[in-house]
């Protein structure tokens, strides 16, 4: 009889609920050694509760976790963290004034080895050893970062390089990781995963929790679907495609891509008009002397590679008056042929512009507090909802309800915090907010990051419906492909400028890419 064959990671039909919600059901799947195994599934599906279980996040109501054949009782994430197993989460877990090096080593420091006679607390780090360590793991994968920067002055992906160090540096052999590309641009996200080859290769068993359908067959060995709480389909990577994956994910066929919508006429006047705007810091010029217009019907879409400056002009959209008083911008911002630059965010709204920022946790929710609450966000001024500066709450909580049914927002009711949502119900809560202002221009920016495939396409088709009603928007994102499927037109920044216009018939993923990183066309 041949000898059983055992796997790095093997989940036997663990079953969890939270109360009375099924959060995964009899969830089975096998993990080889040295393979990349890509979880997948709508928000809410189960994937993260599964990985938390492995992790010891959350103990198994049933069922069996064996890592390398040998079966494992998880009490915490420290438990598994001694076996070798680590997880990078979506949202990272980094102390943003301290250094690299001190978010790396924290909670595992070497000490220096005359100082063990000590009390634990005065025991001092020996942060030359920490160095050495981190020094080697840095050269033997590739993953290079100066060990004395601040976090807070990181970009996002090198903010990510520093969790994936934090487990190395525990001698982690599985890794999981949660959405890892969800807040990369396409450049960082290929260089990432140049890194993730590297660890396969060293002999690393790497688990990734992704929604992006062109990753899971460009990087994985194999793939397991969730669906509702369960596993309903395995696949060898080589053997599947994007369709058969969205299917088995949404329960139905879904449209992957699509050609964006045609302008029926042109237009006079252009609901936001952008005239020689520049834009500094204390330090540095963040926007130099943009120029661009947003028409009614049209979607103007923004590419560019993280930090060339779209975010800087998604703020001064949101709130030109702080920019201009402040002597930080100058320039002209039109909306409806009227100039904005003195305008608050408040009287934005009033005048027919609404926005979805590109971090929903820091800028579009409060998460600790109920979802009607969030609802009213930027809506409290207006009549329907506010009368002699009382809040109608009866039609607050109306209204909250509304948007959970029509936007498919899985949420038990309006009483619910927004901490209690997935994230891409969390971004449908948002751009349901926004489009209940009635805008005639939208400025969007990350609209389906971290959101699941059935989520993107209702997204889409709900910007659609609202460019079909003769509203402007301006969509910022760092994922051509939806730059590609929304867009009329397409302009790239590099470096705070505008350095190339394409009407979307004419652009692709290639030329969108070469102009991202500076190359002219």
């Amino acid at each position: 009889m041949a000898e059983a064959r055992h796997f790095s990671v093997e989940l036997k039909s663990l079953n969890k609920s939270f109360g009375s919600v099924v959060a995964n059901s009899d969830i089975s799947l096998n993990v080889k050694s040295g393979t990349v195994h890509a979880i997948v599934g709508e928000n809410g599906a189960g994937k993260s509760t599964a990985m938390n279980m492995l992790y010891g996040l959350y103990t198994p109501d049933s069922g069996e976790i064996l890592i390398d054949g040998i079966k494992k009782n998880f009490h915490s994430p420290a438990d598994a963290q001694q076996v070798g197993l680590g997880m990078v989460h979506q949202h990272f877990s980094l102390s943003e004034p301290e250094s690299v090096l001190d978010n790396i080593i924290l909670g595992a420091e070497p000490i220096l080895p005359f100082s063990k006679i000590l009390p634990s607390a005065c025991r001092p780090i020996d942060r030359n050893a920490a160095k050495n360590k981190l020094n080697e793991i840095i050269s033997q994968y590739g993953l290079h970062i100066d060990l004395k920067s601040r976090v807070d002055q990181l970009p996002v992906g090198l903010k990510q390089r520093v969790e994936i160090l934090k487990i190395l540096y525990r001698n982690a052999k599985i890794l999981i990781l949660d959405e890892p590309t969800a807040v990369l641009t396409p450049q960082e996200t290929e260089f990432f995963f140049e890194n993730l080859r590297k660890l396969k290769q060293q002999g690393k068993t790497i688990l990734i929790i992704t929604h992006k359908l062109r990753e899971v067959l460009a990087l994985s060995d194999e793939v397991s679907v969730f669906c509702a709480g369960r596993v309903v389909g395995h696949r060898s990577t080589r053997d599947t495609n994007e369709e058969d994956l969205a299917e088995l994910m949404v329960g139905r066929k879904v449209t992957l891509y699509s050609k964006p919508l045609e302008i029926k006429k042109e237009f006079s006047e252009p609901l936001l008009k952008v005239e020689n705007l520049n834009v500094h810091d204390s330090s540095r010029t963040l926007l130099s002397d943009l120029s661009f217009s947003v028409g009614p019907g049209e979607i103007v879409g923004i590419a560019g590679v993280q930090g060339n400056g779209q975010s800087e002009l998604e703020k001064v959209l949101l709130d030109p008056q702080s920019f201009f008083s402040a002597g930080y911008a100058k320039g002209k911002i039109s909306l409806s042929g009227k100039d904005i630059t003195t305008c608050s965010t408040p009287e934005l709204f009033q005048k027919g512009a609404a926005f979805v920022s590109e971090d929903r946790l820091k800028e579009g929710l409060i998460a600790s507090q109920r979802l009607d609450e969030n609802f009213l966000m930027g809506l409290h001024h207006f009549p329907r909802f506010c009368s002699k500066g009382r809040i109608k709450w009866k039609e607050v909580e109306a209204a909250t309800s509304d948007a959970i049914k029509n936007f498919h927002i899985k949420a038990p009711g309006v009483e619910a915090k927004a901490s209690a949502l997935s994230g891409g119900n969390q971004q449908k809560l948002i751009i349901a907010r926004e489009l209940c202002k009635n805008p005639k221009l939208l400025v969007v920016a990350q609209p389906t990051r971290g959101v699941d495939i059935g989520a993107i396409e209702f997204i889409h088709n709900k910007l659609r419906e609202l460019q079909r009603a003769g509203a402007g928007i301006l969509l910022i994102s760092s994922e051509l492909s939806e730059i590609l499927s929304l867009s009329n037109r397409i302009l790239v920044f590099f470096k705070g400028k505008i350095v190339a216009e394409f009407k979307s018939a004419e652009a692709s993923e290639q030329k969108l890419g070469l102009a991202m990183g500076g190359v002219a066309l």
